[in-house]
């Protein structure tokens, strides 16, 4: 339904949001990539909401806005503003030097509020706010010099035979930017500091082994042609994006959750889905449960150490 001035009431659930100016352009087009509105997002998010809400739900945003669209000022928020709904769910955490007011999405009605605001990109805390300590997911990201997906493919490919060999799940997801995902499901028992820890050893472990492909040295200058290994996501505070969040790029790119058999198609990129089609690849079930399994740490770290790292 669309009011006089502009607005569109959309319905969520028993909840009505309001977007206002639908038509206003967040992706402007070119000669490769197409137009997307503030309208297209919110159906897109309408869209792929029974996928994405899994991966969000009880779980501290930030939120990357770009009111003005991506070729305008960008916004990181993490507190949650006083004009939001108070339907809205949110938790305060604390950080140093005080407390933060997290937004949390846990609905439909609230993931088209933060379209409606511009919220183009969800970073998701890897563990959940009633826990916050202790994470249930390990991210590894493979971030590669320049655009070079190649090298992205090959480093997922030797950090899944790694966790294999210490027996842990592993779900792949494309960022929507430049590299890979490769997200581990824990038990949620350990605490930030011992999953960040095992995480580096894990990183150290394929650098040491590959020392003219992998790096984990986290200043560029140090890094060469090398794909960076990075892992300070797992850290208290710290984000990663979200599962079926949109990226603030030319096309509206979409992070979107893969299979690993996917990992040989020649098309596959890091911006292979945008808005326009993510939807379909999340109907496929790629992950197909896998982040229900999560593990414990411990005989992972055992196997580790016997392998060396």
């Amino acid at each position: 339904m669309s009011g006089t001035d502009g607005t569109r009431t959309v319905r969520a659930g028993r909840r009505t949001v309001e977007v206002h100016r639908p038509d206003k352009v967040l992706f402007p087009g070119g000669p490769d990539a197409k137009e997307y509105t503030k309208g297209d997002l919110v159906e897109y998010h309408r869209a792929v909401a029974p996928f994405m809400l899994p991966h969000l739900r009880g779980r501290p945003l930030m939120l990357q806005r770009h009111p003005d669209g991506i070729d305008g000022p960008r916004f990181m928020q993490k507190n949650t503003p006083d004009h939001y709904p108070e339907w809205i769910n949110r938790v305060e955490l604390s950080k140093e030097g005080g407390t933060v007011c997290h937004t949390v999405c846990d609905d439909t009605a609230t993931l088209l509020y933060l379209a409606d605001q511009a919220s183009i990109t969800l970073h998701r805390w890897l563990s959940r706010a009633d826990d916050a300590d202790r994470p249930d997911r390990l991210v590894f990201d493979l971030d590669p010099t320049g655009d070079d997906f190649e090298a992205v493919r090959e480093a997922a490919r030797l950090l899944k035979e790694l966790l294999d060999e210490l027996e842990l799940p592993a779900a792949l997801m494309t960022t929507g930017s430049r590299g890979l995902h490769v997200i581990v499901p824990l038990n949620g028992r350990h605490h930030f500091d011992e999953v960040r820890a095992f995480a580096q050893d894990v990183a150290g472990t394929l650098a040491e082994a590959h020392p003219d492909r992998l790096t984990t040295a986290a200043r560029k200058k140090d890094r060469g042609a090398r794909l960076y290994l990075d892992v300070q996501r797992n850290a208290y505070a710290q984000t990663a994006v979200a599962p079926f969040t949109v990226r603030s790029r030319p096309g509206a790119p979409v992070a979107t959750p893969v299979g690993w058999e996917q990992l040989d198609d020649p098309e596959l990129h890091a911006r292979r889905w945008t808005i326009a089609d993510a939807v379909e690849q999340a109907r496929t079930d790629p992950w197909s449960g896998l982040l229900n399994r999560g593990r414990a740490l411990g005989p992972a770290q055992r196997r580790l150490k016997a392998l060396g790292g």
